[in-house]
């Protein structure tokens, strides 16, 4: 039980790549992040890896879709737009500074990575889309409430019952090297004379 204990806590202790879907509703005037979550299969790989982002706004009906990242000095967001990511680029999020009108419509996430075995490279691409509406106010979302509530009960379960494991195999540990420190100490007790000779035993 301990060492499944041991191997879970070391598991936790690794990072671990969650793919969520992104938020799709913004507030007029807040930062709005685009969730985009591309997870390697083995983290140990280190590839090569291109992040671009396309926006196509629904404004007029215009439907015209432009690079917005990595951006360019001029355009819609400039100075708006934020990496939001992580250095391993498994989260390439990018974050939305005072959302305005013109922010709604869909916006594409394409991750190209290119691995290197040799002369063998392989390449994957993901690609994912968001469609992005913008509020004056913030909806009440109970579902959503819900689920945080949920989530939080659950890591304070799991907290606490980490805790008590890790008592009840500190406890074993302890007792078991008392026991081996009682064992020789009743060892080292005993006369030389009598753990050379030990005693026969008395037949009929």
């Amino acid at each position: 039980m301990c060492e499944i204990l041991l191997l879970f806590l070391v598991h936790l202790s690794r990072p671990v790549c969650v793919d969520v879907a992104s938020d799709t509703e913004a507030v007029l005037g807040s930062s709005m992040k685009l969730t985009c979550i591309s997870c390697l299969k083995r983290e140990e790989l280190k590839p090569n890896t291109n992040v671009n982002w396309y926006f196509t706004s629904s404004e007029n009906n215009t439907y015209d879709r432009i690079h917005v990242y990595p951006q360019s000095l001029d355009g819609p967001f400039k100075n708006r737009l934020i990496w939001n990511g992580s250095k391993d680029l498994q989260d390439v999020s990018l974050l939305i500074l005072n959302v305005s009108e013109s922010d709604r419509g869909i916006y594409e996430c394409h991750v190209n990575r290119t691995f290197e075995f040799g002369t063998y490279t392989p390449s994957t691409v993901t690609e994912k889309k968001i469609t992005l509406t913008v509020k004056e106010k913030a909806s009440n979302d109970t579902t959503a409430i819900y689920s945080e509530i949920m989530m939080y009960v659950l890591l304070v379960f799991l907290t606490l019952w980490l805790l008590v494991e890790m008592v009840y195999c500190y406890r074993k540990i302890s007792k078991s090297d008392e026991q081996v420190q009682d064992t020789a100490t009743n060892y080292l007790a005993v006369p030389s004379e009598q753990k050379d000779n030990p005693v026969a035993p008395v037949t009929e």
